[in-house]
């Protein structure tokens, strides 16, 4: 169960970057109450607000069970290449951006690790 809360935990630290990527705090000033809600109005202006918030929460809560469960630098160093990687995919995925074979390789090489950490991390107890 431990290995699925550090996806999670991932998936969630993923999702809170993006939302930093999309604050705009120079608009903050800017919010009326009668227009937050509204799609042109307050609502880019507030969801990334509110997404950094519920999600780094939810990192953090889904984290702390599962370092309860693995070691430490274990769960941190699988945690942050997943996180990684996610963050990779949803560039390309949704942002266009360009993959390379090296780039890859590279990922490749980050999932063998994360396979190797947790098998031999497994193996210890």
């Amino acid at each position: 169960m431990a290995w699925l809360y550090i996806v999670i935990a991932a998936a969630f630290e993923a999702a809170w970057t993006f939302s930093v990527k999309f604050m705009k705090f120079s608009e903050i000033k800017n919010l009326q109450f009668a227009t937050f809600y509204k799609l042109d109005g307050g609502l880019p202006v507030i969801l990334p607000i509110i997404g950094y918030i519920v999600f780094g929460v939810c990192n953090i809560y889904f984290f702390s069970l599962a370092i309860k469960q693995l070691p430490t630098a274990t769960a941190y160093a699988v945690w942050t290449a997943a996180t990684l990687i996610m963050i990779k995919i949803a560039e390309i995925a949704f942002f266009q951006q360009r993959f390379s074979l090296l780039e890859l390789f590279f990922i490749t090489l980050i999932m063998l690790g994360i396979l190797g950490l947790k098998f031999y991390g497994t193996s210890l107890k």
